[in-house]
């Protein structure tokens, strides 16, 4: 079983059931140590055959996640942060494990990504669901690949040009989640989805995800390195980007150069 010694995670096991918490409250902002750490612990989930599903949460009452830190946007830290994170999402994709998000209050930016990359999402009724990065004069690198398969290319165009929330009903109506549930029902809801996943055969249950694979999530291996390449090479240079980061840290409305 993963490491118990993790900085900002925090896993419990529970007989076929591996939870794993985002545990910075109250934002639980993903910082590249907590990149580094969930890798990890997917690693580690991954090779035990009694697992047969991982569910991420978010720690504290406030929400599942804000995002990727600002901070590890910077031109100094974002050359080691964005290859990591993609990384990272190879490994959620990759996994034949049952991946479930069980998302309450916000899930915004990096943390809206690790949802999109679950095989299932649950979600409390208040619930908000966004991609702020275009706010930030940023790209969305993962969102930009997976929403348009989820939830069509116009409805994803508009979430990404516009960094605009939504609802868990709307996510739910688009597709984005499975179930939704008022907060105090929720942890009876999360049980529910995964006494019907670990009832059935473990080995039905990893083949029909490795099929699942022969349609899109195949294309998201070959699409991310593209991506990474285009936000390194034609993205961050500019002048916005660099603007939307610093604005954001200083606490001030950016001045596009751009606009």
């Amino acid at each position: 079983m993963p490491d118990a010694n993790f900085q900002t995670i925090r896993v419990e096991v529970e007989g076929p059931v591996c939870s794993i918490f985002l545990n910075k409250p109250p934002l639980n902002i993903i910082d590249f140590t907590m990149i580094q750490e969930l890798r990890s612990a997917l690693e580690q989930i991954d090779g035990n055959s009694g697992t047969r599903a991982i569910v991420l949460r978010g720690a504290g009452e406030k929400g599942f996640s804000a995002g990727v830190s600002v901070q590890d946007h910077t031109p100094e830290r974002v050359a080691s942060m964005i290859p990591a994170f993609d990384d990272l999402f190879r490994l959620l994709l990759r996994t034949e494990k049952v991946t479930i998000a069980a998302v309450h209050g916000f899930c915004l930016g990096g943390g809206f990504e690790l949802v999109q990359a679950c095989d299932l999402v649950l979600a409390t009724d208040n619930a908000q669901f966004g991609q702020p990065e275009i706010k930030l004069g940023q790209l969305a690198p993962i969102g930009v690949i997976l929403l348009p398969q989820l939830v069509g290319y116009r409805k994803a165009t508009e979430l990404l040009l516009t960094g605009v929330s939504i609802s868990a009903q709307d996510a739910q109506s688009l597709g984005l989640v499975n179930r939704v549930a008022p907060p105090g029902e929720f942890p009876q809801a999360v049980e529910k989805l995964l006494g019907e996943i670990t009832s059935q055969s473990a080995s039905i249950l990893r083949l029909t995800k490795r099929a699942l694979r022969f349609t899109g999530v195949l294309d998201f291996h070959k699409a991310i390195k593209k991506t990474e390449d285009f936000f390194f090479d034609s993205v961050l240079p500019t002048e916005d980007a660099k603007e939307g980061i610093f604005a954001f840290l200083e606490k001030r409305a950016p001045h596009w150069a751009h606009s």
